[in-house]
């Protein structure tokens, strides 16, 4: 059975536990794409916590592929530093550095969400065709060599990505996002050779997944996060996202992170606990790949039951992060494994009340200090 505190090792890379750190957008960055502070103190009091796995938010490969303003990049090379020190730090308190790399597509130049209303973009949005998500503008259609250039700004982000630390890289093909809006018939009315049938809507995925594996060193884990299904009728579902994740396994892809929707407003998501952890279960059992499920994961148990009936391999916390960044360490608590609290030696006095009597000195260490 597998247990929430036992050890995943995919390429070559141990992630001590199967808790993970999803990548959540926090809209502060300066315009020169840079991590901040408010990111260093966000992610890193997460690896402190616990967490097997900490993910940095959606980075843009280019300027123009940012949600918002205030959004992370890795579009050139000055940006590395800053990522360094943030990868470096996470790894020092035992935890796998990741990072999604993305590009929003037909959502992109908006707001931070509390800044959002029926404003104009911030900049012209580019999709596979014009048509508007919502009430944002419309988008202009790329061109070929538009395409061809994000699938190599994917590549050259994941390159510094490597350069700056991150063991983890992942794709971001979800959300309506670029990538996601050319697999959806909704959003691609393409009649070139990136639309039209399953294998022209999902070229730039199997194109942008082949492109970044060159690009990464052999012992970086490769992730794509997809939207298992639209939740729309006539749009991308879940069988179209099995046989993609076998294309996926074929070109060097290690993890699929399944989250769902996002392309469209008229979208009817069934809320509940877990509610995506059947589109991970079919992409694991149809594709035969490791997948990280997430969706409303809240409980300890309940991310105990997910794994322990095989219908994932790896859980990634949001929202439940972002309330507990102790979240792994409740969990331990919770769940009667206290041995695989993964603590610094300065808290130890916190969780020896529990009970806590060994201390992993493998990766609980005291954090070095940083250059």
């Amino acid at each position: 059975m597998t247990d929430l505190f036992s050890p995943l090792t995919l390429r070559g890379i141990t992630f001590p536990n199967r808790i993970g750190v999803s990548p959540m957008c926090q809209y502060c960055c300066g315009p020169d794409g840079k991590p901040t502070d408010w990111h260093f103190a966000h992610l890193v009091s997460r690896a402190q916590g616990g967490a097997g796995m900490v993910c940095v938010e959606a980075t843009a490969v280019v300027p123009e592929g940012r949600i918002a303003p205030g959004d992370v990049g890795l579009w050139e090379d000055g940006q590395i530093a800053s990522h360094a020190r943030l990868a470096s730090a996470i790894a020092a308190h035992g935890a796998v550095p990741g990072i999604q790399i993305a590009h929003a597509g037909r959502k992109a130049g908006r707001y931070a969400p509390w800044d959002e209303g029926r404003k104009p973009n911030q900049w012209v949005p580019l999709g596979p065709s014009p048509i508007a998500f919502d009430h944002f503008d419309p988008p202009r259609e790329m061109t070929e060599a538009e395409i061809e250039g994000a699938i190599a700004a994917f590549a050259a982000a994941a390159r510094r990505a490597a350069t700056a630390g991150y063991r983890y890289v992942e794709i971001h093909a979800a959300h309506g996002y670029l990538l996601h809006s050319f697999c959806s018939p909704l959003s691609n009315k393409r009649t070139d050779r990136w639309g039209g049938s399953f294998e022209g809507r999902t070229r730039i995925v199997v194109e942008t997944a082949r492109a970044v594996r060159a690009a990464l060193p052999q012992d970086v884990v490769l992730g794509v996060r997809v939207s298992h299904t639209d939740w729309v009728e006539g749009g991308w579902d879940t069988a179209q996202t099995v046989e993609l994740s076998g294309l996926l396994k074929r070109e060097g892809v290690d993890l699929i992170d399944v989250s769902s929707g996002g392309l469209s407003p008229q979208q009817k998501i069934p809320l509940g606990p877990g509610y995506q952890v059947p589109g991970a279960e079919a992409v694991r059992r149809g594709a035969g790949i490791p997948v990280a499920a997430v969706g409303l994961i809240t409980e300890p148990e309940q991310a105990q039951a997910i794994l322990a009936e095989g219908k994932a391999d790896l859980i990634l916390l949001a929202r439940a992060m972002l309330r507990d960044p102790y979240w792994p360490l409740r969990a331990a608590a919770a769940l009667g494994r206290m041995e695989a609290l993964r603590t610094p030696p300065q808290y130890d006095r916190g969780w020896n009340t529990l009970g806590k009597t060994t201390i992993d000195r493998t990766i609980a260490r005291p954090m070095p200090p940083l250059g």
